[in-house]
């Protein structure tokens, strides 16, 4: 049978995100226009816009659309934005943004990954998107300052670097891990040298790009 993606990606809408206070008509009209069935496994096509999360590698993947709809709703991504997304994997995310910001910096270190998200992206003739092939723990200081981080995968430890890179005003978007299970989702915002921290929402996901008590590994 022939899944009619289409009509998935419109439940998916009405069904996962809608009613979980995703308002935003362009954040809703991103899901329903991106094919998501392109940046999975062939076996995970059937069910991609089911409520789950889906292994891309080894402990890192995509998160529950909920979550990605959650990150781009609470980014506050602008046209201007310069933006930096740590761990691209196959691009979904990545794609989403980069079609609303004005330039997007892809940080992304496997190499099975990298020529995927090349391919997508040119499919998709997005030309303001370079990806860039080196380790996810450093950021990208060469392209800083961002007007916006964003790091999706959960991570337990969050390496300071990343507020450096940061533009005055600029927004960091990461998941704190907490145990293998639980993470919380925090936004920070970086002011006069300073910068606050908001609680966003909590992720359930195994993913994670570090080890307790770490640095990261890559």
């Amino acid at each position: 049978m022939i899944e009619n993606f289409d009509k998935a990606r419109e439940l998916m809408v009405e069904n996962q995100l809608r009613p979980n206070k995703i308002k935003e008509e362009k954040i809703l009209n991103l899901f329903r226009n991106i094919p998501k069935e392109i940046f999975v496994k062939r076996n995970h096509q059937p069910i991609c816009y089911s409520d789950r999360d889906f292994n891309i590698s080894i402990r890192r993947g995509y998160l529950k659309n909920l979550h990605l709809a959650q990150i781009i709703s609470s980014a506050q991504i602008k046209s201007t934005d310069k933006v930096l997304h740590v761990g691209g994997l196959t691009g979904y995310l990545s794609m989403m943004i980069g079609t609303i910001c004005k330039e997007l910096i892809v940080l992304e270190n496997e190499e099975e990954n990298i020529s995927i998200l090349k391919n997508n992206f040119t499919k998709h003739s997005l030309n303001n998107i370079k990806i860039i092939n080196d380790k996810l723990n450093n950021g990208f200081v060469e392209e800083s300052p961002y007007d916006l981080i964003v790091i999706d995968c959960p991570i337990y430890n969050l390496n300071g670097i990343f507020i450096d890179q940061l533009n005055q005003g600029g927004r960091l978007i990461y998941i704190e891990k907490i145990n293998d299970e639980l993470a919380k989702a925090y936004k920070i915002t970086k002011t006069k040298g300073s910068f606050s921290k908001e609680y966003l929402f909590d992720v359930f996901s195994e993913f994670s790009i570090d080890k307790k008590n770490e640095e990261f590994e890559f």
